[in-house]
Order: structure tokens, then C-alpha cells, then sequence
């Protein structure tokens, strides 16, 4: 029993992501809600600096996966907010390592107008399925 994660034909093939992913009967199902780059004291990290903010937001959704007993490879859709005008090629180079595999989640990417967190250009998401 996998998780089965398909890059159909005839559309774009990316080692960071897949389109369709399919989650078997019996999976355990964890919702992680949006990760800014705030540190445990509420502190903004990386003031400015698009990919500082990517690298520790995927960090605190790194985090919060360990504590429910998932990891990144067990995602199965990332949801990234960009603040609109950040640099992409910037905030998603710093993260892309990490989201890159044989088998990528779904990843739904938006621009957005501001985040609930003053100072914060980036927050992520994600729904991972693990196999118990």
C-alpha cells in the first residue's frame, strides 16, 4: 500500500511536483496549517529576504510533520502564498531541494497581496498522508 503520485502525459513533467496524487484507504491523514518564518519566541526571521523566509517556513512545516509523525517526503499537496512582487526564482531556489523527488507532491503556488504576519513574504502549507 503506496501512496501513488502521477505526472500524466501531456503535462509538464518537474522533479519538484506531480499533479494528481492518490492516498489508499486506511492512510492516516495530517493537515499542516500555514507556516510563516517566525521562530518559537514569534519573532519574524529573514526581515526582507524572500528566501531566508522560504527556507525557515519549510523549516517550521518541517517541524510541525515530525511532531505528528510525517516528514516531507509523506506530503502530498504543498500550498505556497507568495507576497506579490517577491523575486520566485529566489524564495522557490531555496526550497526546491527540499521538494524535489522520484516521486514530488502536488504544490499549488499563489501571489497574494499580504499574510497575516507583518513582515512575512512567504507562507506554506501542506497535506501529507502517512501509511500506519
Amino acid at each position: 500500500m503506496t501512496i501513488e503520485r502521477i505526472r500524466p502525459e501531456g503535462l509538464v513533467h518537474s522533479p519538484a511536483f506531480s499533479h494528481v496524487a492518490i492516498v489508499p484507504a486506511g492512510a492516516t491523514t495530517i493537515y499542516v496549517g500555514g507556516q510563516n518564518s517566525v521562530a518559537a519566541d514569534g519573532s519574524l526571521v529573514g526581515e526582507g529576504d524572500v528566501a531566508a523566509q522560504s527556507t525557515c517556513a519549510l523549516e517550521n512545516v518541517t517541524t510541525a510533520l515530525a511532531a505528528a509523525g510525517a516528514t516531507v517526503a509523506d506530503v502530498v499537496q504543498w500550498t505556497v502564498l507568495f507576497v506579490d512582487g517577491v523575486d520566485l526564482a529566489a524564495a522557490y531556489g531555496a526550497i526546491a531541494t527540499r521538494l524535489a523527488s522520484e516521486e514530488p507532491g502536488l504544490v499549488t503556488g499563489a501571489r497574494v497581496a499580504g499574510l497575516g504576519v507583518p513582515g512575512a513574504l512567504v507562507e506554506i502549507s501542506a497535506v501529507a498522508a502517512v501509511l500506519r
